[in-house]
């Protein structure tokens, strides 16, 4: 189901000329980093993808009614820093939920292109300069 999710997102993105750069697909919820300026059409398309996979995989476990996704948010990046904590909060979202001891190991994430895109001292000069320390905990705003 994670592949199947990553697919149909990444899909998505490259339907509305979506700039993607970062994702992480978990078990229970999934993260999206990108740029558009067809947000609304993105996000219409994104509450179909939840409506039929919801229903598809309600389905499959025999399980109608149950709730699978929660919701989907938009935030605006507001500054260099957001958005580079942003993209470190995505990659390191598999080892804060303890799927993973290491970015790299998560097998459903952007992490391994974006090390191959700016090499290892690059992303580690990122997650030095920009922690995460409170992230989603308002300290954006």
């Amino acid at each position: 189901r994670m592949t199947e999710c990553e697919n149909e997102l990444l899909a998505t993105c490259q339907q509305y000329e979506v700039d993607v750069f970062a994702w992480c697909i978990l078990p229970n919820h999934y993260h999206l980093l990108i740029r558009t300026d067809r947000i609304k059409e993105f996000g219409k398309a994104i509450g179909q993808f939840h409506g039929r996979s919801s229903r598809q995989w309600n389905l499959d476990d025999n399980a109608t009614g149950r709730r699978v996704w929660c919701n989907y948010f938009e935030r605006p990046m507001k500054s260099e820093g957001h958005f580079w904590a942003s993209l470190n909060y995505i990659h390191h979202n598999p080892v804060k939920h303890e799927y993973v001891e290491r970015w790299q190991d998560w097998p459903f994430s952007s992490v391994n292109q974006f090390l191959e895109d700016v090499g290892r001292s690059r992303a580690v000069e990122i997650w030095q300069s920009y922690p995460l320390l409170d992230y989603g905990k308002d300290w954006d705003r």
